[in-house]
């Protein structure tokens, strides 16, 4: 190469060096710190991919096994809208959270909300003061919001003078946490002849948290009893 045209070349590479030295430091950025930002912006969008491509994965489940159970087409309408959007509003609450943590009572709060009246007291919650981490945020919310969807079609839920009382607690011995759902003064309850998709999910989604969920359809109402270890409740990733 010429000389001289391979010095015009290098001078025109260490202006544009020079050039993009200054708009970093413009915007408070040296060159290694823009490397690390890049490199962070690159982690966030595979996590964003990952969150995506599990967001999505959850929606067909959801999707296929709801109208897969359901007797009508409007029914399993309402039932996948119902689901997506407790779906909905659990990422609304992790995403205030920057996807960390949140109170069991926010979560809690956030999925009985839609099903409460106001001047109505139709949830009784105790014992709530406990971080959940975000991968069991989705799983917890799910899993209430099947029980409300539920009490509200067969439930405490479908007459005026029906409650739910709810309990949570830690046992700091076996580290374990334990959720406890009980319907009181709603209609006489009937065991199901043949086992929902919403007590298949919520099966399901216990033991995805390691642990075990038990539902007795007592005459007196519904009880749901999810126990599980308090490691997979504090998870900020999902298993």
């Amino acid at each position: 190469m010429d000389p001289e045209v391979k010095n015009l070349k290098e001078a025109a590479l260490e202006r544009e060096n020079v050039g993009l030295r200054r708009l970093l430091a413009q915007a408070g950025l040296e060159a290694t710190e823009h490397e690390a930002v890049e490199r962070l912006q690159r982690l966030m969008v595979e996590e964003l991919h990952h969150r995506v491509k599990n967001t999505l994965a959850s929606v067909m489940v959801i999707a296929s096994q709801t109208l897969r159970t359901a007797e009508t087409l409007e029914q399993g309408r309402q039932a996948i809208e119902s689901r997506l959007m407790a779906l909905g509003r659990a990422h609304d609450l992790l995403l205030q959270t920057n996807w960390s943590s949140a109170s069991l009572a926010d979560v809690i709060g956030s999925a009985i909300e839609p099903y409460d009246r106001e001047g109505a007291r139709r949830f009784v919650v105790q014992g709530a003061q406990i971080e959940v981490g975000s991968g069991a945020v989705l799983s917890v919310s799910m899993v209430l919001s099947e029980l409300c969807t539920n009490a509200v079609k067969h439930g405490a839920l479908s007459v005026a003078e029906g409650h739910v009382e709810i309990t949570a607690a830690i046992d700091e011995g076996l580290q374990r946490f334990k959720l406890k759902w009980v319907e009181k003064d709603g209609p006489v309850v009937q065991p199901p002849t043949r086992r929902s998709f919403g007590t298949r999910l919520i099966d399901s989604i216990a033991s995805q948290l390691q642990g075990k969920a038990q539902l007795s359809f007592e005459p007196a109402g519904l009880v749901c009893e999810i126990d599980i270890p308090v490691a997979s409740l504090r998870a900020l990733h999902a298993q």
